[in-house]
């Protein structure tokens, strides 16, 4: 299937290359390039990148922060992701605006949908940062809610393994790799492809789930051109 708009999530720690902390220069513009020809050949693309790599809400609340505050700290940090990727990407000669969920001009602009699509719809690559803009939600959740929202044909998941396995393939050589897989299987055999609440939005929506490995050079540009990278989660057998 060929893809016109798409939702990229990226987790935090991609940004911070092999450490998965900080900003990896390197890696943000190798993303950064891949998204940029994407883009010029006429997706639609948002994207929603994680706050791992600087601060996790969860994490700071086992260490005794309060979970709403540290959640809010989670939001900046993918803010500070979402800006940092949106100046690679206008390095590349792509237009590209931070969204956020909760108020924060002069930094970026508020997050409204109809804005957003309508940007996206003239060129813009829109990265949507803040999460839902409550605690207690992932990004995970976040970009579940903004694919169903912005009507994407599929939430296209980038990790650092090329789709979804039934064990884990860093542990397990003759791990088998599923080229498709419906919701109902993958929370039967409790494959953990993203939190439950972001998979439940996606079911329940029709949303496609498709992982696959954004490190790998031309993987992004070749699914969103209908060739088979990944793994695809929906509704369907």
């Amino acid at each position: 299937m060929k893809y016109n708009r798409i939702l990229l999530k990226l987790s935090g720690e991609a940004m911070g290359g092999p450490d998965g902390t900080g900003l990896d220069e390197k890696v943000m513009e190798n993303f950064a390039r891949q998204i940029a020809a994407v883009a010029k050949s006429g997706v639609q693309v948002a994207i929603v990148i994680g706050g791992g790599n600087i601060f996790r809400g969860l994490s700071g609340a086992s260490r005794g922060f309060d979970r709403v505050r540290g959640d809010q700290m989670g939001m900046l940090a993918t803010t500070i992701n979402s800006i940092g990727m949106s100046l690679c990407l206008r390095g590349q000669g792509v237009k590209a605006e931070v969204f956020t969920s909760t108020p924060m001009r002069p930094m970026a602009k508020y997050y409204m949908r109809d804005e957003v699509l309508e940007y996206m719809e003239n060129g813009g690559v829109a990265l949507v940062s803040g999460g839902t803009g409550n605690p207690f939600f992932t990004t995970d959740s976040g970009a579940a809610l903004r694919a169903c929202e912005l009507r994407c044909d599929a939430l296209l998941k980038g990790t650092k393994v090329d789709g979804v396995y039934d064990s884990d393939p860093m542990k397990n050589p003759s791990a088998k790799k599923y080229d498709t897989l419906t919701f109902d299987k993958a929370l039967e055999d409790e494959l953990h492809v993203m939190d439950l609440t972001a998979f439940t939005l996606c079911k329940e929506n029709d949303m496609p789930i498709v992982v696959f490995n954004i490190n790998r050079a031309g993987a992004l540009e070749e699914l969103v051109n209908g060739e088979k990278v990944g793994t695809v989660i929906s509704n369907k057998q």
